[in-house]
């Protein structure tokens, strides 16, 4: 029976009374959500409002999460992802103490008679401590706000730490954290308590990147110098973002110095880096541009090898933003990343990467309304191709781009209550394999996979509110709806996955449509001013899933779209932990035990083909996985010593009817213990010496354990679904920083990074191939592949 279709007319399709039904229970329930505010609230006298921006004094630099806290009535707000903030007070004179970490506490005396605005720029700290310390917005804001399984770090932090070729990485220092494993040596993608790579939402600036990786994954896209805040959602995540089960990673690129001209730069083994940034107009509008780029591929031509003189390797990358303030209400953003990987040898062409731009306008309709308006783009394309002289040349490209808008509200409503809420809409194109041949000699032919649309859309509300004292909650729901659009041919298939039928759509019309609500609640009961409660609640639904060819991924992997015979991928997970902080705020201490179940798991098939299949539906098996387990963690933040170390007890399971014969397996992310130890040591002010030690066990595999002769054919036989794992897993990297001497008056600043990445030289086990004996070709031998013993590297780092 073909499945009903609607008419796609503009942007936005018309809805059915189904979805029209959906649409009205997620405004419903989004509203109810707010009720408590609203019983809650007594008669007040009638209240004026301050509100502004908080800055660093030296650049201009909106801060994130500084927190503004009123004296007298001990309670206080924080800044928005804009730096904005708004507290509603009934008239009299308060004193008000702005703090954020790595700057000096401001003190200030505030007459409010009537409305004010206040800007207020924060001075940093002259002596610089807790550089890799994972960081909260002020010492016991781990204790008091309810928000748990999230991770917030700086540019600063991630820069101590001790990187494999001393490249800084984002993604590589979110792999130290506890319930953040990497799903390789050397990869960029990782995994959240259990999922998988791609059930991690990445996105810089709003705009969603596809893939984060340079150079197969041993270094991520983003640049450390343009980077100013990142936070990881492991679970726990606020109402304004979805589309994936695991995590969202949260990246916000610096605005550039609206105060003066400054040239950031760093030398290196194989890459250099060299940002810009200044005032267009001074204190009203500021740029900042970044490159980087690697140079390995400079030296080849002068390779002993002849065959590697005309090779090239190498990556490179820019980021860009702009800002203007139109007026105390009105200010516009427009931020843009392009990268790209280029590897060129005898046998093949192969170039990938992203671009994003991002315009936003944020605009404050009150002193209490504040709102952002987001025009968002990005891509996603690799080539693949083959000499001209060979008879199978062929390229091979795909793509896919996103263009999306986002309206997001926050609405101050007292010091006790704070409202967000929005609404999203994108429209995604898959185009996942066009190939052709490259020479009149080539036979191979054109061939097209279809392309697919699909439209995502999403309203969301949430409210952060005290109900006493001791008790703060937050609590929401987002509403998501997936719409498949025509031209399409949808094939359909039996119990066997076998096909019997297709269905072919027009242009425009609507085949599928897949809605739902995601509840989401935090609670965090305060024991003492040293102690605290927390336990939280989400639902999370993907509707984009990843064909990937290896656990590490490549860059060759297939993004596709929910449809008729995909389901989105659902997940609940809980979570409750215990916070403790020690010897005043200077340890925190923290442990989290948490639940997920997710249904609608997505898992391919043995020898499945992944590549260039226009029937990929039917190599992907359906069923349930779930995950537990705890993390401790305990922050250090003395004088010289800081750091972190972190512990993860996890499990991670699947179960399907037509995989490992509907026995439970081992996902391949199921690593149950997992170690990190993170310290930094300030040996003098001017020299900085850094530790890590990583402890994991070996991931799953599934071997060989058997063969068969069938004719003159050999077919191994094989273990059960990941019945096997690699050896343990551990490294230790050490970097020693020394810093120039400052002087009066001298604004340049400069440093010398020496780091060793592995300094005792483990032989990880990258991955495990067998090959014939070669006196007995019926006998097999394993050989273990690994990728780096000791890794040392030096880099020169300066500005002014």
């Amino acid at each position: 029976m073909p499945l009903p279709t609607y008419r796609f007319q503009f942007f936005w399709p018309p809805l059915n009374y189904t979805l029209l039904n959906n649409l009205c229970k997620a405004c419903v329930f989004s509203l109810l959500a707010f009720i408590p505010v609203y019983l809650s609230a007594e008669p007040v006298p009638p209240k004026n409002i301050l509100s502004g921006y908080v800055k660093d004094a030296v650049n201009g630099e909106e801060l994130i999460g500084a927190t503004i806290m009123v004296v007298e009535l001990k309670t206080g707000t924080s800044t928005n992802a804009y730096g904005f903030y708004s507290l509603n007070l009934e008239k009299g004179i308060y004193s008000i103490n702005v703090s954020f970490v790595g700057y000096q506490t401001r003190k200030l005396s505030v007459d409010l008679r009537q409305n004010k605005t206040l800007n207020i720029e924060l001075e940093p700290e002259q002596k610089i401590l807790g550089e890799v310390v994972v960081t909260s917005t002020r010492p016991d804001d781990n204790i008091l706000k309810p928000v748990m399984s999230t991770t917030k770090m700086e540019a600063k932090t991630i820069q101590r730490i001790p990187a494999l070729f001393g490249e800084v990485d984002i993604i590589k220092a979110i792999q130290l954290l506890p319930g953040v494993q990497s799903a390789s040596e050397g990869s960029s993608g990782f995994s959240v308590r259990g999922g998988t790579p791609d059930q991690n939402l990445v996105i810089i600036d709003e705009a969603t990147v596809y893939n984060a990786s340079h150079l197969m994954g041993f270094f991520s896209i983003f640049n450390n110098d343009a980077v100013k805040d990142v936070t990881l959602y492991k679970g726990d995540l606020p109402p304004s973002t979805g589309g994936r089960l695991s995590s969202v990673l949260d990246v916000r690129m610096r605005d550039g110095n609206n105060k003066k001209f400054a040239l950031t730069a760093g030398v290196g083994n194989i890459s250099s880096r060299l940002t810009l940034e200044g005032p267009i107009v001074k204190d009203n509008s500021s740029f900042i541009i970044s490159g980087r780029r690697t140079y390995a591929d400079l030296f080849l031509p002068f390779a002993k090898d002849k065959e590697l003189r005309d090779n090239k390797l190498y990556f490179y990358d820019f980021n860009v933003k702009l800002n203007h303030r139109i007026n105390d209400n009105n200010r516009i953003f427009l931020s843009g990343y392009l990268g790209r990987d280029i590897l060129k040898t005898d046998f093949t062409d192969i170039g990938f990467g992203n671009h994003t731009i991002t315009i936003r306008w944020n605009h404050l309709f009150s002193r209490q309304l504040f709102s952002n308006f987001s025009i968002i783009k990005s891509r996603y394309d690799y080539n693949f191709t083959t000499p001209p002289y060979d008879v199978f040349s062929f390229t091979w490209d795909s793509r896919l781009a996103e263009y999306g808008l986002k309206a997001d509200f926050t609405y101050f409503a007292r010091p006790d209550v704070t409202l967000r809420f929005g609404a999203a809409s994108a429209l995604n194109l898959f185009d996942p394999g066009i190939t052709k041949g490259t020479s009149i000699r080539s036979i191979v032919g054109n061939f097209s996979l279809p392309r697919q649309r699909s439209l995502n859309h999403a309203l969301y509300a949430g409210a952060e509110q005290h109900l006493s004292d001791r008790l703060l909650v937050k609590y929401g729901a987002r509403f998501s709806l997936l719409q498949n659009v025509g031209p399409a041919k949808v094939i359909t298939y039996n119990a066997d996955f076998l096909k019997i039928d297709s269905i072919n759509y027009s242009s425009g019309d609507i085949y599928q449509n897949y809605p739902g609500i995601e509840p989401r609640l935090g609670i965090n009961y305060t024991l003492t001013s040293t102690s605290s409660v927390k336990a939280s609640y989400s639902r999370t639904r993907q509707f984009m899933h990843q064909a990937q060819n290896s656990a590490a991924g490549t860059p060759f992997d297939i993004w596709f779209s929910s449809s008729p015979n995909i389901k989105p991928q659902v997940a609940d997970q809980f979570a409750i932990g215990y916070f403790r902080n020690f010897r005043q705020n200077t340890i925190e201490t923290s442990v989290e035990a948490y639940y997920k179940t997710m249904k609608n798991s997505i898992d391919f098939k043995d020898h499945a083909s992944l590549v260039l299949n226009p029937e990929l539906d039917a190599e992907l098996r359906f069923g349930r996985s779930w995950s537990y387990g705890f993390e401790f963690l305990m922050r250090i933040y003395q004088n010289r010593l800081n750091g972190w170390v972190g512990y993860t007890f996890s499990v991670s399971r699947r179960k399907f009817e037509h995989i490992n014969h509907g026995k439970t397996y081992p996902s391949p992310y199921d690593r149950p213990h997992d170690v990190s130890v993170v310290l930094n040591y300030d040996i003098t002010p001017r020299l900085v010496a850094s530790f890590n030690w990583i402890y994991s066990t070996g991931s799953p595999l599934t071997l060989p354990v058997g063969k068969a002769v069938v004719g003159n054919m050999t077919i191994p036989i094989y273990s059960d679904r990941n019945a096997y794992r690699l050896p343990a897993y551990h490294r230790s990297d050490v970097s020693l920083i020394l810093k120039n001497r400052k002087k009066p008056g001298r604004r340049w600043e400069s440093e010398w990074n020496v780091s060793v990445y592995n300094i005792y030289a483990r032989k990880n086990t990258w991955a495990i191939n067998f090959f014939p004996e070669e006196d007995d070709p019926r006998s097999y031998y394993a050989l273990k592949i690994y990728l780096f013993s000791a890794v040392p590297a030096i880099s020169y780092n300066f500005k002014f």
